[in-house]
């Protein structure tokens, strides 16, 4: 099942006409700052990334690693709230059909309130909600809402997940399921490739939807690899980092450099691997 307004379901039904994985780049919003956010998502669009995972910053993010903590924590310093993030995506829609997942977690999204969330994501043209720790047996009414206002709710998988945590993820799935390669937190180790794939073909037998890979993905030739496997390949830490390092007049031009090459590497795999097929 998917939104109505299409655009995740659209681009994943592209991507695999063409037959290649899809590149999906995470910034965090207001990292940092706002006016530098849409830049990176305009970066991102130059670049061809299919999709974006925006993050909404929190100030307990126990799935992320030191890299985007300390990326949400200057986005909170710097007053980075939901709706100036709405904002931002609405300004970047009006340019770019590049579909947005709002990445983050339960505390931010609830307390703005589900439906208001759901109104306000949609009047932005934002496309989805990734809500890290909100498994689907909570999720009813944030569900109920995303369902009514057209937004897809995306929910993880994980190596630990077995067959049944499988059947009830993916029963209440939405757009796409967000595959976490490794045990622990975004940027810790990168993941055993032939264990991804492994478990992407075993994902796969029960259901269509596309399959997005991500924590620990730092290399264009990592990206490559995993691309072979994955309907997507979500790259962040190795992302945020730049924003780190480089700051001021040189954060874009150093990130959008990262994005190009990521973006390449990934849409050429799955090219080369069909190719081989």
């Amino acid at each position: 099942m998917s939104a109505p307004n299409g655009r995740i379901t659209a681009t994943f039904a592209r991507l695999r006409a063409a037959g290649r994985a899809g590149f999906v780049p995470f910034i965090m919003a207001g990292d940092p700052d706002l006016a530098t956010t849409l830049e990176l998502l305009r970066a991102a669009a130059v670049a061809d990334a299919d999709l974006i995972e925006l993050g909404v910053p929190f100030s307990d993010p126990m799935a992320d690693g030191p890299v985007l903590q300390r990326s949400a924590e200057r986005a909170l310093a710097g007053g980075t709230m939901l709706p100036a993030i709405l904002e931002t995506v609405g300004q970047f829609r009006r340019e770019s059909a590049v579909p947005i997942v709002l990445f983050g977690y339960a505390n931010p999204f609830l307390r703005y309130g589900a439906e208001r969330l759901t109104r306000d994501a949609v009047a932005s043209g934002a496309d989805g909600v990734l809500c890290v720790d909100l498994p689907p047996e909570e999720a009813d009414e944030l569900q109920v809402a995303t369902d009514a206002a057209g937004l897809d709710l995306i929910f993880l998988l994980a190596p630990t997940s077995d067959r049944k945590r499988i059947a009830r993820v993916l029963e209440r799935a939405r757009g796409f399921v967000y595959y976490v390669s490794i045990t622990g937190v975004t940027g810790a180790a990168a993941p055993r490739t032939e264990d991804v794939a492994a478990m992407l073909r075993d994902i796969r037998t029960q259901t269509d939807l596309p399959i997005a890979v991500g924590f620990g993905i730092r290399e264009p030739a990592h990206a490559a690899t995993v691309a072979r496997a994955a309907d997507a390949v979500v790259v962040g830490s190795a992302l945020m980092s730049l924003v780190e390092r480089h700051r001021g007049a040189a954060t874009v031009p150093a990130v959008a450099e990262f994005l190009e090459r990521m973006a390449q590497a990934v849409h050429s795999a799955r090219l080369e691997r069909d190719a081989e097929a």
